[in-house]
C-alpha cells in the first residue's frame, strides 16, 4: 500500500502531465464548504428511477425507496428531489389529479399506501432534505386524451390540452390551467412536510406553431407584440405567482427550477454565454436569467450537461456565465450534473475518462456563487459506470457538509443550542457522544465537530472539524470510529431551514 506522500506526489505528477487540477483532497490548505448542496434526482415518469415498473407491490416500492435512499448516504449526499407530480398526476392522494399510472400501471387506481407521505418520512429519518420535483404542464407521454382517466382534468376539460410531439401538455395560455396546475402541485406542498417545490426544465415544449395555441394568443395577447413574447409572460407569471403562493402558504421551503443551461447564445443576444445551443429563452420560453435577476426564485440549478471543452457548450463557459447571473442576488446557484452520461459508451470520449465529472467540482470551486450540485440521475450515481461519481465523491465529498441556508430565511430565528453530555472512549473503539436538545423544536439533525484542541470561533464554519451529521431527535447518540481520548467535541443543533445553533458546551473525550 503507498503512502499518503507516495499517493500525493504521483497525483501531482499525473495532474502536471495532463493538466487535470488535484483532487480536493489533495490540495495543501484547502477548506471544504461546510455548507453545500449534494443532491440527486430520483425520477418516475416512464418509471426511470422509482417505482423501478409500474405494478409492483406497495411492500416493493418501498423497499426500492429506502434502497434510493441508501444510495444517497453511500454518496453522501444531503438531499434527494423527487419527481411526484410526472404527467399531470400523483403520488399522493391528490383531489385534483388522478393517482399515476407509474405506480400501478393503470392511471387512478389507488396503490394501496401514501407514496409521498412514505417517502418524506423515511427521508427525514435519515437525516436527507426532500425536495418534491414537479413537472408543471406535461399531461401525457402519449397523444390520445380517450387515453386518460375518466375523471381527468384533461378529459372534463378538453379544452384545456393540447398534442404535441406524441404527447399531451396542459395550454399555459389559459389562466384558469395555470391556477388549476398551481393548485394541484400546492396541495402537496401544504399537506406534507417537505423541504422543497422544485420544477424541472420543461415548460412550452417547443418554440413552433404547431402547438396550436392560436386562439388563446388572440383572446390573452393583446399587447404583446408576437405569439413568443406572449408565451415567456405565461411561463413568467406561472414562476411568479408559484414564488408568492410558496412564500404565503409555506415561507420556509425552498423554491426553484432546474432550466436547460443554455439561457440564449451570445450570438443572438449580447448577454447570453458563449454557446451555440438550444436557447431556453426563444425554444421553450422560459426567461430563466430574467427569474433570476427578478428575484423569483430561491435557487436555480442549470442543467450543465456538457463536459469540459465540449462544442457547441462547454462547461467551463457556462460556469463563469450562470456565476455571473447570480452574482449579487439572492437566488441560490446549484448546478445540475449529468451523471447519466459518464460511462456510457454511446457518449463522446471525453465522458469515458473518470475523472470528468470531478473536474467539473473542482471548476466550481473557482466560482464561490455555486453552492452545490444535483446529479442525474439516481440510477447513475448508483451504478457509477467507470467509477466516475465515486471519483468525484471521493475527491469532493470527503467531509460531511449542511445542505445551504436560503438568504431569505438565514434571518431567522436559530434553533436552540443543545447540551453535550458526555464523550467517552468506548471498548470497541471510538468515541461516543450523547447531546441533548434544550429547545421546544426537536432539531432536524445533529451536526457534531471534533478538534485536538479547545474550539475558538472560526473552527465551526471550517468542514474539516465537521465529522457527522446525525438525524436529530431530543437526544442522539452517536459514536465517532476514529475518535481517541483527549479529542475535543461539539455539537451544533441543526432545524429544517439548515440554521444552526451556537456550539455546545465543549466536552473532552474521556
Amino acid at each position: 500500500m503507498p503512502s499518503r506522500r507516495t499517493l500525493l506526489k504521483g497525483l501531482a505528477l499525473a495532474a502536471a502531465a495532463s493538466a487535470v487540477p488535484l483532487p480536493a483532497f489533495a490540495e495543501a490548505g484547502y477548506v471544504p464548504p461546510l455548507r453545500q448542496m449534494r443532491g440527486m434526482w430520483i425520477a418516475s415518469v416512464v418509471n426511470i428511477n422509482w417505482p423501478s415498473k409500474p405494478g409492483l407491490s406497495a411492500e416493493e416500492q418501498k423497499a426500492e425507496y429506502l434502497a434510493w435512499l441508501d444510495v444517497a448516504v453511500q454518496r453522501k449526499l444531503n438531499s434527494v428531489f423527487v419527481q411526484i407530480r410526472p404527467t399531470a398526476d400523483a403520488f399522493w392522494p391528490s383531489p385534483y389529479e388522478p393517482w399515476s399510472q407509474y405506480l400501478t400501471g393503470t392511471q387512478g387506481q389507488d396503490p394501496g399506501y401514501d407514496p409521498l407521505g412514505f417517502a418524506v418520512e423515511e427521508t427525514h429519518k435519515r437525516g436527507l432534505a426532500f425536495h418534491a420535483w414537479f413537472n408543471p404542464y406535461r399531461v401525457s407521454m402519449q397523444a390520445d386524451p380517450a387515453k386518460l382517466h375518466p375523471d381527468h382534468p384533461g378529459r372534463k376539460n378538453p379544452d384545456w390540452i393540447l398534442p404535441f410531439g406524441g404527447k399531451l401538455y396542459y395550454n399555459p395560455g389559459m389562466p384558469e390551467v395555470r391556477k388549476f396546475c398551481q393548485d394541484a402541485m400546492m396541495d402537496a406542498v401544504t399537506r406534507y412536510d417537505i423541504d422543497g417545490l422544485h420544477f424541472d426544465d420543461y415548460f412550452y415544449p417547443t418554440n413552433t406553431t404547431a402547438f396550436d395555441d392560436a386562439e388563446e394568443f388572440a383572446k390573452y395577447g393583446a399587447g404583446f407584440p408576437d405569439l413568443a413574447s406572449w408565451r415567456r409572460n405565461n411561463v413568467d407569471l406561472m414562476v411568479q405567482e408559484m414564488q408568492q403562493r410558496v412564500l404565503a402558504e409555506k415561507p420556509e421551503i425552498a423554491w426553484g427550477i432546474s432550466p436547460s443551461g443554455i439561457w440564449r447564445n451570445k450570438g443572438t443576444d449580447p448577454l447570453g454565454s458563449e454557446t451555440n445551443g438550444g436557447q431556453s429563452y426563444d425554444n421553450l420560453h422560459a426567461d430563466t436569467r430574467g427569474w433570476v435577476k427578478k428575484g423569483w426564485l430561491d435557487y436555480i440549478a442549470p442543467q450543465l450537461y456538457w463536459y469540459i471543452g465540449q462544442p457547441p457548450a462547454d462547461y467551463s463557459k457556462l460556469v463563469p456565465w450562470w456565476s455571473d447571473v447570480a452574482s449579487g442576488t439572492n437566488t441560490l446557484l446549484w448546478i445540475g450534473q449529468a451523471a447519466y452520461k459518464a460511462g456510457d459508451p454511446a457518449q463522446a470520449p471525453e465522458w469515458q475518462v473518470p475523472g470528468e465529472l470531478s473536474r467539473h467540482l473542482t471548476l466550481n470551486r473557482e466560482h464561490p456563487e455555486i453552492g452545490g450540485d444535483i446529479w442525474y440521475n439516481a440510477n447513475d450515481v448508483k451504478v457509477d459506470r467507470i467509477g466516475s461519481v465515486s471519483t468525484a465523491v471521493n475527491d469532493h465529498y470527503q467531509r460531511p457538509a449542511l445542505a445551504p441556508v436560503l438568504p431569505r430565511l438565514a434571518g431567522g430565528e436559530p434553533p436552540r443550542r443543545p447540551v453535550l453530555a458526555y464523550a467517552k472512549r468506548v471498548r470497541s473503539g471510538g468515541v461516543e457522544v450523547r447531546a441533548v436538545a434544550t429547545g421546544r423544536d426537536e432539531p432536524f439533525l445533529f451536526a457534531v465537530f471534533r478538534l485536538d484542541r479547545h474550539a475558538g470561533s472560526g473552527d465551526f464554519a471550517d468542514a474539516r472539524n465537521l465529522v457527522a451529521v446525525v438525524p436529530g431527535d431530543r437526544q442522539v447518540h452517536w459514536t465517532d470510529p476514529d475518535g481517541e481520548r483527549g479529542d475535543h467535541y461539539y455539537v451544533m443543533a441543526v432545524d429544517r431551514a439548515n440554521r444552526t445553533s451556537r456550539p455546545s458546551n465543549g466536552f473532552r473525550a474521556i
